[in-house]
């Protein structure tokens, strides 16, 4: 059994174990709250959560509105009521045990009225905010409205930097600790800046230090790092636990409680997750928000590719003559015979993307794509898909065809849609899955009986 102390996180005692919250509808408030009821930390995701009808059944998120803005305002509503759903569920199901967190993308669309409402909405629920996917720096100042934690998901020592100076250090009495996030290990969206390559991960352990010298030059020692991205075994861990470079430090799972029996997502999902090799989960920049992002590679992932692969740049008068709608255009004289192919292959209409570039598509994929973007419900602050911004009405751009609608897809995957055509998020280390002896013989367990098993250190 490995050696790992009870900790005060979130105002109580509790296993420094965290479940890590995962998009749509993948932690719930039954996930959370069997983690919570099991000693540690629950965290449900706020991201467009499921809410139910009358009869316990969930409700379809189907957009009625004929503007973005009406559209929007149906998202939010949708959003609040599931936020709050699901985190009475978690305070039901965790016995009052542990802690429940909730979790919240900061890039995504009205995600301060939304984490507001669900607060103000779920009073004595929900014990700590965790964000990521962005810079929250309002984030502190909601959680002291409410007078529960906060929690930042940073991937770097120079970003939780940047958002202490700005903010915390008004707030740093319900500063619960820091979520350090591997960029190169994760699942879902990623935090690597421009400067770092994807393709060279660089060792946690540096970036662990780093950051803790970053926060104890703030006072902040007696905070923990919870280490995110890329934990499995504990017992790989064991150098990480009372390093006095590294100060306190908990554990955050993201990946392995999908593999539980309270997890609501599709047995398919969960089979397919037992299948999986070492490099499937591919990490890719086609994310609508603009950020790095890891998901299983799939049919979805692999048309998304390929589609950026037949793109050819626009020229002025010098090169070969394409008709695009009602205008003729000139592409890149040296790409002429691959465009020859795309059209003979079916892929025969071009879109404009905002890099001055065109890609060819079927026209079947362009009637989805122009589908979509003109369906936009406004999810993210800003996306590149539709062109949505938030702050502005419009990114300033033109819609990017080379993304995809990750609302529409994210909803579908969690609730049986086609897993080959939809996405699905993932950490790189579920290969594992398939390897480790707890799985054998496709063993799915309980939240307690995981937790269990990870406190072995296995």
């Amino acid at each position: 059994m490995l050696k790992l102390d009870v900790q005060k996180i979130s105002g109580i005692e509790v296993l420094p174990l965290i479940e890590g919250a995962k998009g749509i509808s993948l932690t719930t408030g039954e996930t959370s709250g069997a983690w919570a009821a099991a000693g540690g930390i629950g965290t449900f995701s706020a991201v467009n959560a499921d809410s139910y009808d009358e009869n316990g059944k969930v409700i379809p998120q189907i957009y009625h509105g004929r503007t973005r803005s009406e559209r929007r305002q149906e998202l939010i509503n949708y959003a609040v009521k599931g936020g709050i759903a699901q985190a009475k569920i978690a305070r039901e199901r965790s016995n009052g045990k542990g802690r429940i967190h909730m979790n919240a993308l900061w890039e995504m669309g009205a995600s301060e009225e939304i984490i507001t409402s669900i607060l103000e909405g779920a009073k004595n629920c929900i014990h700590g905010i965790v964000c990521g996917a962005g810079m929250p720096y309002g984030l502190a100042e909601i959680a002291a409205k409410f007078g529960v934690y906060y929690y930042p998901i940073v991937s770097s020592a120079r970003a939780f930097s940047a958002l202490f100076k700005r903010s915390f250090k008004k707030f740093t009495e319900l500063l619960g600790g820091v979520i350090y996030e591997d960029p190169w290990l994760a699942g879902g969206h990623n935090g690597l800046s421009n400067a770092e390559n994807p393709k060279v991960p660089i060792n946690p352990y540096l970036r662990l230090v780093a950051l803790r010298k970053v926060m104890n030059e703030f006072g902040l020692v007696t905070l923990p790092i919870i280490i995110a991205g890329g934990v499995w075994w504990l017992s790989e861990w064991e150098d990480y636990i009372d390093n006095p470079e590294l100060g306190i430090t908990a554990f955050q799972f993201g990946t392995r409680p999908i593999l539980t029996t309270e997890n609501p997502v599709a047995k398919a999902w969960q089979s397919k997750l037992m299948t999986l090799k070492k490099g499937d989960v591919k990490l890719t920049k086609l994310s609508p928000t603009g950020f790095y992002s890891s998901a299983i590679n799939n049919k979805m992932l692999s048309d998304l590719i390929e589609r950026q692969e037949r793109q050819v740049s626009i020229v002025s008068n010098s090169g070969f003559k394409i008709q695009m709608g009602n205008k003729e255009i000139y592409l890149d004289e040296s790409f002429k015979q691959h465009v020859e192919q795309w059209i003979s292959k079916g892929f025969t209409k071009p879109m404009k993307t905002p890099d001055n570039t065109v890609i060819f598509v079927t026209p079947a994929q362009y009637e989805q794509i122009t589908s979509d973007q003109r369906n936009c419900c406004c999810c993210l602050s800003a996306c590149r898909f539709s062109s949505w911004c938030q702050s502005k009405g419009s990114t300033g751009k033109i819609p990017d065809p080379r993304s995809f609608c990750i609302q529409k897809s994210l909803q579908a995957v969690a609730h049986g849609g086609d897993l080959d055509w939809n996405l699905m998020f993932s950490g790189h280390s579920a290969y594992r899955f398939a390897e480790d002896p707890f799985y054998e013989n496709n063993f799915i367990p309980t939240t307690q009986q995981l937790i269990d098993r990870i406190l072995t250190g296995y």
